[in-house]
């Protein structure tokens, strides 16, 4: 029987009532919820999760009568639960769960006798709701439709589409530099001492792959212990991307190069508060990182600057290597969310799973792009508050960008592989948007992103009768790359 999330609007009775929204399980087999507020009855609410109400015994006579009721899970059926409520005169029964909210199952036809509402809800929702409203509290059930469209998917895109083209763009400038250097024998060891850029070969693209599974699955039996490892991980390597991004844009600036010389090296000043600043921003998040109302914001900007610093960092050789890494990137998104379901014990996707945080943990992964969902839904309270994009899904699609800007560089096509590459990524994000909101469930956006922008790669490189040259790298990257 298949579970159905809804909201628990409570209300305190204070001289202006605080209200807050807490998310349910019930099933609309059993029991049919409003839609709105509108057609909501409100109840007092009885706090008995001192019990389990498996006998009538357990309850004072008359304290249920006309009153919402939460009492705690165990040791007896939904129905016998149900049963004694309404015998005792109850008009909404709720009962609180320390675990993870699942579906209320039992026979249709046996709750044929039972007419007051059924819930599932967190127990810890039941104690902050004495934290926050006090212990007259008035609740009611309700369930408002989902939403066509979660709009914070227009800033997901927005964030994903300027990431992805500036990051291209970016590694674009450093090749331009390099051929520079190339053309002028003095600076040519300069560069090659300056650059910090790792190329991708075909074996080590196959061996970036394996390690990702099993980076994966480790994280599915032993997250508790490596969504520590992966969020110190993130601080470091953030900070330091948002260092080489703004030290970037500092370098733009003929103003404050003011040096001092220590252990006979000269740095300049600003440097020395930028790198202070980045370790900062690092740190504030790793404090803050679960405050929802802004940590996300902080969260977003140093994701960004990490995609940027790897798709500028990590230099794909030819477009052989892109075909080899998205491809096998491709079946390894579709493999964790589509066929580990029908492997896990529990029918979970593992990618699914660990994007949340297996077993209700806390702690969630930072590797996403997140952005809070602006319609209200009982979703949001129930799943995830956010909406969520991976960095794979603009890092691996990214790389291919970066790879045809570098191309358009050395060719001179007047950033026609660019332009067309970002383009269709934009398409395929816009496509997994679709998707997302037809299917209702989560989608890896890679099955979307890899065929449109390897497919326009492939056709305009086709058009212009250069297959052969960007399948294979020109002649640069195999004479001057590593």
């Amino acid at each position: 029987v298949a579970a159905d999330e809804g909201i628990l609007h409570a209300s305190g009775g204070g001289v202006t009532p605080v209200t807050k929204d807490y998310c349910i399980i019930y099933n609309s087999n059993w029991v049919s919820l409003p839609k709105t507020l509108d057609n909501a009855t409100f109840r007092t609410l009885e706090n008995l999760t001192s019990t389990v109400l498996c006998s009538s015994s357990e309850v004072p006579s008359g304290l249920m009568k006309d009153k919402a009721v939460v009492v705690m899970r165990g040791n007896c059926t939904f129905l016998e639960k149900a049963r004694i409520a309404q015998s005792l005169g109850a008009k909404m029964l709720l009962i609180a769960s320390k675990s993870r909210l699942s579906a209320i199952s039992d026979n249709k036809t046996d709750f044929e006798d039972v007419t007051l509402p059924v819930a599932l809800i967190r127990y810890k929702d039941i104690v902050d709701m004495q934290l926050v409203l006090g212990n007259e509290v008035n609740v009611t059930l309700y369930s408002p439709p989902l939403p066509e469209f979660d709009y914070s998917m227009v800033v997901i895109f927005l964030i994903a589409v300027f990431t992805v083209a500036l990051g291209g763009y970016w590694s674009g400038v450093a090749e331009l530099e390099n051929l520079k250097a190339v053309a002028s024998p003095g600076e040519r060891e300069t560069r090659r001492k300056k650059e910090e850029n790792v190329t991708f070969t075909p074996v080590t693209v196959i061996l970036f792959v394996v390690i990702c599974c099993v980076m994966l699955v480790l994280l599915y039996f032993f997250y508790k212990w490596l969504v520590y490892v992966i969020i110190s991980v993130f601080c470091l390597a953030s900070a330091m991307s948002l260092y080489n991004c703004l030290a970037a844009l500092l370098g733009e600036i003929p103003f404050g190069q003011c040096r001092i010389t220590c252990c006979n090296k000269t740095i300049e000043v600003r440097l020395i508060f930028l790198a202070v600043f980045c370790i900062a921003a690092a740190v504030v998040w790793a404090v803050f990182r679960n405050e929802d109302r802004w940590a996300w914001i902080l969260q977003d900007i140093l994701g960004v600057a990490f995609c940027l610093n790897f798709i500028k960092t990590l230099k794909m050789p030819n477009f052989k290597s892109c075909v080899i890494l998205l491809g096998l990137l491709l079946l390894y998104d579709v493999f964790f969310v589509f066929i580990t379901p029908f492997i896990t014990k529990n029918g979970a996707s593992i990618m699914v799973e660990v994007a949340a945080g297996p077993f209700g943990n806390s702690e969630k992964l930072p590797v996403v792009i997140r952005v809070p969902r602006l319609e209200h839904s009982a979703s949001t309270l129930c799943d995830l508050p956010f909406s969520l994009l991976g960095f794979g899904d603009i890092i691996v699609p990214g790389l291919l960008v970066a790879y045809c800007r570098r191309f358009d560089v050395q060719t001179r096509s007047s950033s026609v592989y660019y332009i067309s590459c970002t383009i269709a990524y934009a398409v395929g994000m816009v496509l997994t948007f679709v998707v997302l909101a037809l299917m209702k469930m989560g989608q890896p956006a890679l099955l979307y992103l890899v065929p449109c922008t390897l497919i326009t790669s492939s056709l305009v490189a086709w058009r212009r009768k250069e297959m052969k040259k960007f399948w294979k790298g020109s002649s640069y990257q195999v004479g001057w790359m590593p």
